[in-house]
C-alpha cells in the first residue's frame, strides 16, 4: 500500500453548496440578532444587500484557488452559527463573500437639554490704572483757646490812649540810677513803667514801693535775666515768668498790681507769650530803641529817640543792668522836649 492516500479535493460543486448553506445561517442568526434588539429600543437595521429574486442573500463568490489546508470530508457543512467574535458575512450574486456587515451598538434619542440657569460672569479684571480718591486738604489746625484770665497774647507796642501820647518803659532795675530816674520824672509830671528783674525787687522793696507811690507801673522782666530768653524750654520760662512776678507783687505790698510781661532782650515766643497772659500779664514790646544799654552815648540817645518816635510809641530805657549815667543825661534832655512837642505821658495797652 502507498504511504499516503491522495487527498481528495471537493468538487466546486459542493463547495458552492457549503458557501450557500454557510451564507444562509448567517443571514437567519443576523436576522434574528435585530429582531431581539427591536426598532423600539432605537436600533439601526442594516440596509439589506442587493440579492438576486429568490435568494436568501448575495450569491457568494467562486473559491479562491488556493488550495485548502483543511483535509477532505464529504459530510455535509455544519449548520452551526458562525464563532462569537466573528462578523456576519452575505454572499454577493456572483458568490463573492461580500464585506461583513457589523450591527453598531444600540442608540437611543437624545434627550432635550435641560436649560441651566445662565450665571453672569463677573467682568474681566480692568487694566486701567487705579485711581486713588481725591485726598482732601487738612484742615488747618483750630487757634489756641484764649487764656483763663481772658488777657490777650499780643505783644503790646503802643500806648493805651493812642494819639500823641508817649510811653517810657525802664528796664533791669531796680538799680542804681533807679532813684534819678524818678527825680527827673516828678520834675516833669512825667509818668512811666518799670520792668524789673525779680531778684533786685525782692532785694529792693523800698524802691519798688516808692514807684508805686509816685503813681507809675510795675512790669515783670523775669527773675534773673536768661539770654537768650526764647530758647528756654517751657518749665524754665514758666518759672521765670511766674516767680519775678511773685517777688515784685511781695516787695510792692499789698495791692500791687503787675499788668505786663517783657521778654529779656525781647524774646517773645508764643510759648512765653501764652506763660504770660496766663498768669494775668501781657507781653509788652515797644517801637523805639535807642540802645541806651550799650552806651553809645547821649546825643546818640536823644536823636534817635527823636526820629523814631511817633504819637502812642513806646520808648525803650534802662535804670538798671549797668553804668546809666547816659540814660540818664539823656532823659534831662528828653523830658522837656516831649513836653514841647505835645505829647503827654501814658501807660503801654493792657
Amino acid at each position: 500500500m502507498p504511504e499516503h492516500a491522495p487527498s481528495q479535493r471537493p468538487s466546486p460543486s459542493t463547495t458552492r453548496h457549503r458557501h450557500r448553506l454557510l451564507a444562509g445561517c448567517v443571514a437567519v442568526v443576523a436576522s434574528l440578532a435585530l429582531a431581539a434588539c427591536g426598532t423600539a429600543n432605537g436600533a439601526l437595521r442594516p440596509e439589506p444587500s442587493a440579492t438576486a429574486p429568490g435568494t436568501i442573500g448575495p450569491v457568494p463568490s467562486a473559491p479562491s484557488s488556493t488550495p485548502s489546508s483543511a483535509p477532505p470530508s464529504s459530510a455535509p457543512p455544519s449548520s452551526s452559527a458562525a464563532p462569537s467574535g466573528s462578523a456576519p458575512t452575505s454572499a454577493g450574486p456572483s458568490g463573492t463573500p461580500s464585506k461583513p456587515v457589523t450591527a453598531g451598538p444600540a442608540t437611543t434619542a437624545p434627550k432635550p437639554a435641560t436649560p441651566r440657569p445662565s450665571t453672569p460672569k463677573p467682568p474681566p479684571p480692568s487694566t486701567a490704572p487705579a485711581t486713588r480718591p481725591p485726598t482732601a486738604a487738612p484742615a488747618p489746625p483750630a487757634p489756641p483757646a484764649p487764656p483763663a484770665s481772658g488777657v490777650s497774647t499780643t505783644v503790646v507796642r503802643s500806648t493805651a490812649s493812642g494819639g500823641r501820647t508817649v510811653a517810657l518803659t525802664f528796664d533791669d532795675g531796680p538799680g542804681p540810677a533807679t532813684g534819678e530816674v524818678l527825680d527827673l520824672l516828678a520834675r516833669y509830671g512825667a509818668k512811666a513803667t518799670f520792668c524789673q528783674i525779680g531778684r533786685q525787687a525782692a532785694a529792693d522793696p523800698a524802691v519798688v514801693k516808692r514807684i508805686r507811690a509816685a503813681g507809675h507801673r510795675l512790669c515783670d522782666h523775669s527773675v534773673t535775666h536768661p539770654q537768650p530768653f526764647a530758647s528756654l524750654p517751657h518749665d524754665k520760662a514758666a518759672y521765670e515768668i511766674s516767680a519775678a512776678r511773685d517777688m515784685i507783687v511781695q516787695a510792692g505790698g499789698p495791692g500791687t498790681e503787675v499788668p505786663w510781661f517783657r521778654a529779656p532782650g525781647g524774646g517773645f515766643t508764643a510759648d512765653n507769650q501764652r506763660i504770660a497772659a496766663d498768669h494775668g500779664l501781657r507781653p509788652l514790646g515797644w517801637s523805639v530803641d535807642p540802645r541806651d544799654w550799650s552806651r553809645p552815648g547821649v546825643a546818640s540817645i536823644v536823636s534817635t529817640v527823636q526820629s523814631q518816635l511817633r504819637p502812642g510809641g513806646v520808648i525803650l530805657l534802662h535804670d538798671g543792668g549797668g553804668d546809666r549815667s547816659q540814660t540818664v543825661a539823656a532823659l534831662k534832655q528828653l523830658l522837656p522836649w516831649l513836653a514841647a512837642q505835645g505829647y503827654r505821658f501814658d501807660f503801654p495797652a493792657r
